[in-house]
């Protein structure tokens, strides 16, 4: 097994993999200031809501994240050119890790894959062919790699396909609830429309992303079956990007299928001048990084979407777990909150303006996600204490669940600003649900 890791095979996979993938972010980032993402989730609010624990990660002031998002766009195409890789690739890590943590007002399972992968890629050798670091320093040029580079992807890939078809087994997938809401939201063209947004269809759609989810990595990964499984994904996540409209994120999945194919098959289609790899004795290239990084990285990227199992309640309906757990585009939230605030010498009570701090779509977010509304609260308690005042904050919310009935979802009798958040547990102020899984016809 040991021997198979470092058994050194063409690393064409990877090279290509690598331009790819700086094509994409640089499509991501580009586009996010051509569409106006930039501007609606980090120009126009006056803050963003950051992960808990990183307040202090706020957007640069003015136009600043336009800068900011330029300088990424271009990092991808130098990633993409391999010209300096290292410096390239490490410093879109940490902008884009940046940009993650930065607000959660537009959340998205693929924001945090991007993280991921740019983070992998930091230690693979995907300079060394086919890159201006390599015409510029021919003795880093190669034409082979160890066997694990490819391992470490079908193993991050996997992760997030097991855990997105495990994500899907409750009610409100298994009745096409979701889909059918999630479809009648997304596809707004006449007679597309029609076949598309019936029950018998929204159920087809929730149990082949069942089937697809389940089944794409084991049928990619031997040759009988790779072909059908690449053409499967295909469709998948073609009807995916012209439906759900999710940018980038169908051809980033896609990608990834280049670690799948035999290297000499990726070799012979894409860079035939490529001298062919003789397969030699394993050379153990790289044993510290398996050690000391993939390793760790690989035992937390398995157990970190367990962790909602050890927390008291629902996921779906706390969220408490709900992040970093490929709980991708499951379920939908409605609902609203209020804030009161009791000033603690007079005893007097008023209702909290939300508005002019929030964007609408802060508002509608913050709603319905208990960090976020604990996160506000915070906000509002330093927004009087910068007067002198020291006061109570209460949150009046009411959450629905793939359009069922509305319920309350925060103790409307807890001090928001005196309740403290808990990383790894249940928070008592969020109030417990066990009608989260409904069905709607």
């Amino acid at each position: 097994m040991k021997n198979r890791l470092y058994e050194q095979i063409d690393n064409a996979p990877l090279v290509l993999f690598r331009i790819f993938f700086g094509f994409l972010l640089a499509c991501e980032t580009f586009g996010a200031m051509a569409t106006g993402w930039v501007k609606h989730n980090f120009i126009d609010p006056k803050f963003t809501f950051s992960h808990i624990g990183m307040d202090w990660l706020q957007p640069l002031p003015g136009i600043g994240m336009y800068f900011y998002f330029g300088i990424m766009g271009l990092l991808g195409l130098l990633i993409m050119a391999g010209y300096k890789y290292r410096f390239s690739i490490i410093s879109f890590t940490i902008m884009w890790a940046a940009v993650y943590f930065m607000q959660k007002t537009s959340y998205n399972n693929h924001y945090y894959l991007l993280v991921l992968v740019s983070l992998i890629m930091c230690f693979l050798p995907a300079n060394t062919y086919a890159s201006l670091d390599a015409r510029l320093k021919p003795s880093i040029k190669k034409y082979s790699m160890p066997k694990w580079c490819s391992w470490v992807m079908i193993a991050q890939v996997s992760i997030v396909y097991l855990y997105a078809t495990i994500a899907k087994f409750y009610p409100g997938w298994l009745t096409g609830t979701f889909t059918y809401n999630l479809l009648s939201q997304s596809v707004t063209t006449e007679g597309f429309r029609d076949i598309i947004v019936t029950k018998w269809f929204a159920l087809f759609i929730a149990y082949a992303g069942i089937a697809f989810d389940l089944l794409v990595v084991p049928l990619m990964l031997f040759k009988r079956t790779r072909t059908i499984a690449f053409f499967a994904s295909l469709i998948f996540h073609i009807f995916n990007s012209i439906t759900l409209k999710i940018g980038i994120f169908p051809f980033f999945a896609l990608s990834f299928a280049l670690f799948f194919f035999p290297p000499d098959t990726i070799r012979n289609i894409f860079f035939r001048k490529k001298p062919k790899v003789f397969l030699a004795a394993p050379q153990f290239e790289g044993q510290n990084i398996i050690r000391w990084f993939f390793v760790p990285y690989l035992i937390i990227q398995f157990l970190l979407p367990l962790r909602h199992h050890l927390i008291k309640g629902d996921v779906l309906w706390t969220e408490e777990g709900h992040r970093l757990s490929w709980r991708m585009m499951l379920r939908n939230r409605n609902g609203s909150t209020n804030f009161t605030v009791k000033d603690k010498s007079t005893g007097n009570t008023v209702a909290y303006d939300i508005d002019k701090d929030l964007t609408v779509k802060q508002r509608a977010v913050m709603g319905t996600r208990p960090d976020m509304i604990w996160q506000m609260a915070q906000r509002i308690k330093k927004q009087f204490a910068a007067q002198g005042k020291d006061v109570a904050v209460y949150a009046y919310t009411t959450v629905a669940i793939n359009e069922s009935s509305y319920d309350t979802l925060i103790d409307p009798d807890t001090d928001l600003a005196t309740a403290e958040w808990n990383y790894f547990f249940h928070c008592p102020w969020i109030l417990l649900n066990e009608k989260t899984d409904t069905n709607k016809d």
